[in-house]
């Protein structure tokens, strides 16, 4: 794709999904394509279908409302072939001023009502924190400093679905789906990686999935490194020379043994507004899951013990190479951050649990497409010149357009005697023009519509 200075932001995106086009099959494909991808970068408030065939047609509302619905909840193609689409059109941009860092393994929730959602549940919800009706998809990203972007999206289908024959034929659930752990989900991302000869780097994963011995030796049989956030619980023995057998005790109990000049205070990067640091130890252990020999290979474990903090916080297993920086140990911990800034972007400002069908394509393919528009942004940052915040420009989206109302909203002119009526109208699908929100990535102009427009400052 060309990304020549003399481009514009409309010709780049019409070259990027051009290039996406053509894993989608029919060229009839196209023209949804274009619209959905610029729906969901261009629409204020909820990205449903609805809202997003008015801004970006109109005109003709209830057309482009069946069009794009049709697109994403019924039409056949690939998200793995999207995906990786999606992949090599970002990737250079990415890794400009440096190779791709880190693998990153984790999931993210969707709080949902009713039970007829493909794949919702009464479970952990993470955006909520607690239990609670959610949907819960599975990723991978590929991540260095200057950016992430998830190459896999796969939702996790509780057993309570698996076994449903009706709840799983409604859904339309293919039928070679079964049930799988999160962790047996990730790690099929990752060997898809693997085949895929994805530029590698050290799989970073957080507690619930690093906790999983499994996972972590199957990612070790693969050629790859990890650094693998543990419990507190977790038994080793701390690696000694000579013939001793050191005790086999739990990572916070050796982290309150180690020697005061075992702790180090590392800085691993700049913040917002000061520079992030704490208080870090590493030795060398063999992770004792039972009673006898420790039957693992040595790993390092890094702790951190934040100053005034009563207990050590967050424990680390990691296979990197041991002749890494003690700093670049730390940073590349640390680096596991940018999926949680995928996740806030891909929501607040893409709309990836916006999307209001209840089947198993329907929920894939808007996933997928969210991240093809989240590309596009990505590779949009590279533009940004080295000494302009790296926040970028502010930008301006589309309200719905005058008059709009969507489907079961009450039509405000209904009463004569308005000032009687004590209900104020739906607020659905409406905002004030007068307080437009912005984005914190570069946000052009992309639809052809001219009710979609982007103000860039």
């Amino acid at each position: 794709m060309d990304r020549g200075s003399g481009m514009r932001v409309t010709d780049r995106f019409a070259a990027y999904i051009s290039e996406l086009t053509k894993v989608v099959g029919h060229a009839d494909r196209a023209g949804p394509l274009r619209d959905y991808c610029s729906g969901l970068l261009a629409t204020e408030g909820r990205r449903s279908v609805e809202p997003m065939a008015a801004v970006t047609a109109p005109s003709r509302v209830s057309a482009q409302h069946q069009k794009l619905l049709h697109f994403v909840a019924n039409a056949e193609w690939s998200d793995e072939q999207m995906l990786a689409k999606v992949r090599d059109l970002v990737m250079p941009s990415m890794t400009r001023q440096g190779p791709i860092e880190a693998w990153i393994i984790d999931d993210t929730s969707f709080p949902k009502k009713g039970r007829h959602s493909v794949g919702v549940h009464h479970q952990y919800c993470g955006q909520l924190g607690k239990q609670a009706n959610c949907q819960v998809a599975v990723t991978l990203s590929i991540a260095n400093h200057q950016g992430s972007l998830p190459i896999a999206y796969r939702l996790y289908l509780p057993q309570a679905w698996t076994g449903d024959r009706s709840r799983r034929a409604k859904a339309h659930v293919p039928s070679s789906i079964r049930f799988k752990t999160k962790p047996q989900l990730a790690l099929e991302q990752i060997r898809a990686a693997v085949a895929a000869n994805v530029a590698r780097g050290a799989v970073l994963m957080d507690a619930g999935y690093g906790t999983n011995s499994g996972l972590r030796r199957a990612i070790t049989d693969l050629g790859l490194g990890y650094v693998a956030s543990i419990i507190s619980t977790i038994k080793v023995r701390l690696v000694r020379e000579g013939n001793s057998k050191p005790k086999r005790v739990s990572v916070e109990a050796l982290a309150r043994s180690l020697p005061k000049h075992a702790w180090r205070t590392i800085t691993w990067r700049e913040g917002t507004n000061e520079k992030l640091q704490s208080r870090f130890a590493r030795v060398r252990v063999r992770v004792a899951p039972i009673r006898g020999e420790a039957r693992f290979a040595e790993e390092t474990l890094l702790i951190e013990w934040p100053k005034g903090e009563a207990a050590p916080t967050k424990f680390w297993l990691a296979t990197v190479d041991r002749n890494m920086s003690f700093r670049g140990l730390v940073d590349t911990a640390k680096l596991r951050w940018r999926i949680e800034r995928d996740y806030h972007d891909l929501k607040q400002e893409i709309g990836l649990g916006h999307y209001e069908g209840r089947g198993w394509r329907g929920f894939h393919h808007h996933g997928t497409l969210s991240i093809a528009a989240y590309g596009f942004l990505i590779s949009e940052r590279e533009r940004i010149p080295p000494s302009a915040p790296h926040s970028a420009a502010r930008i301006e989206k589309s309200a719905v357009p005058s008059g709009y109302r969507p489907r079961g909203a009450p039509d405000p002119a209904a009463t004569p005697r308005s000032q009687l009526d004590r209900h104020d109208p739906s607020p659905v699908g409406c905002r004030d023009c007068n307080d437009p929100s912005s984005m914190p990535v570069l946000h052009p102009s992309l639809s052809a519509e001219p009710a979609t427009e982007f103000m860039m400052q």
